[in-house]
């Protein structure tokens, strides 16, 4: 078969799906599964890093062989992803140090009311566009490295990176992972 496809993969807050479309934008196939939402206290949503890869490879591949295609047959992937969702991992291991803090989550409300202090929540807006928001990795990232064990250390000593979980999807150094990179095409 020498037709190519796209595949989309929607890496969503309560499932991964993937969708392969021919090119006349036709839905040829889909893989869907649900993941855990994990919720340790009220106002909290995790979602556990490698579950949440492992469906997405597990959907890539139902929807790749109920079309009968294969990684060849794709002409270009497409992502999209929980935004703001939070994975800090080990760059050396892979290993999330932590299960991802869900863009819904929380926790992180007074860490949001210690930077805006007196002016609130919209002391930066005037220069980021944006409020403070518990929405945003940043106030994730910090309460990861406050409260995991051995998190702040690790990332003193230059060995975590942190992501969206697009990132960690496309992180080559995690069990079973993979680098996406661009390729020319010569012909």
């Amino acid at each position: 078969m020498n037709d190519k496809y796209v595949l989309s993969i929607d890496q969503g807050t309560t499932s991964s799906r993937a969708i392969v479309f021919d090119h006349k934008g036709t839905i040829v196939s889909v893989g869907q599964k649900e993941h855990e939402q994990i919720f340790p206290r009220a106002g909290w949503v995790e979602h556990d890093p490698m579950e949440v890869w492992g469906n997405v490879r597990a959907v890539v591949a139902d929807a790749l062989s109920k079309a009968e295609l294969n990684a060849a047959n794709i002409a270009a992937v497409g992502i999209t992803n929980q935004r703001e969702t939070t994975v800090v991992w080990d760059k050396n291991t892979g290993e999330p140090v932590y299960n991802a803090i869900v863009w819904q989550d929380t926790r992180t409300g007074k860490i949001i009311e210690e930077l805006g202090g007196d002016e609130g929540q919209d002391k930066y807006k005037a220069r980021v566009v944006l409020p403070l928001a518990t929405y945003f990795c940043g106030p994730k990232v910090k309460w990861i490295l406050d409260n995991v064990d051995g998190a702040r250390e690790k990332a003193e000593a230059g060995d975590l990176i942190m992501g969206t979980m697009d990132t960690w999807g496309n992180n080559d150094n995690r069990p079973g992972g993979y680098a996406c990179t661009h390729q020319k095409d010569d012909r």
